[in-house]
């Protein structure tokens, strides 16, 4: 609520918003924590069952992950307010100008984005069992990377949750696979870096490519 307000109100860059107050929310971690850990011992054992549990041999896990990805995808592809986020993410002064409620499409998004956080941070709990204020920390990296590696434009406007589902399984595969090669951990970091370069430069340069043909096509007309 936090961020989207920020972005909607002030009209802030995303991703300084959400930069800045990463750092913020993990000093709110750090000083609430104050170091404690929380163990299996502490949860009961039905919540963490859930995280092992398997449905018709499918993990429960991987179903909620399917679950949400399905609902998110039909939502974006289907409802008239999900399309309006792929023009508010394209350009949103364009977006504003043709009538389409920016700010308030940008708060409901970015709440809906935080209770799924919120949700996958209780899906670690119960696969992990042990937290403390440490939990999760450099996933943003991932994140990033996933979206990108799966299509997702870095500055929005194109892409699908999808696309993003399938960069998250390759980075997933791709991570399992290079310790097992026994690349060194610096290098497996620098490879994800690189992926994410080669994702954004070839966006980009089909951005370019499009619309080149798209002046041509015009020019033509």
């Amino acid at each position: 609520m936090v961020n989207g307000a920020l972005i909607a109100a002030a009209r802030v860059p995303a991703l300084v918003v959400t930069l800045g107050t990463l750092y913020v929310f993990r000093g709110i971690d750090y000083t609430w924590a104050t170091g404690r850990q929380i163990n299996a011992a502490d949860m009961p054992a039905s919540f963490l069952s859930m995280g092992t549990d398997t449905v018709l041999g499918v993990p429960v896990l991987a179903l909620f992950a399917v679950v949400v990805l399905l609902i998110a995808g039909y939502y974006l592809r289907s409802f008239r307010s999900g399309r309006e986020l792929y023009a508010i993410g394209s350009d949103p002064a364009a977006a504003r100008l043709t009538g389409i409620p920016t700010g308030r499409r940008v708060f409901a998004t970015f709440v809906v984005s935080g209770a799924l956080a919120g949700l996958a941070g209780v899906l670690y709990a119960a696969r992990f069992g042990t937290l403390d204020a440490n939990a999760g920390l450099g996933s943003e990296l991932d994140v990033v990377a996933a979206v990108v590696v799966g299509g997702v434009a870095i500055f929005g406007g194109s892409g699908s949750v999808y696309g993003a589902a399938v960069g998250a399984v390759l980075l997933t595969t791709i991570g399992s696979a290079l310790p097992v090669l026994g690349v060194d951990p610096f290098w497996q970091r620098a490879a994800v870096g690189a992926l994410i370069l080669a994702s954004i430069g070839l966006d980009r340069a089909l951005a370019v490519r499009v619309g080149r043909s798209l002046r041509g096509r015009s020019a033509h007309a």
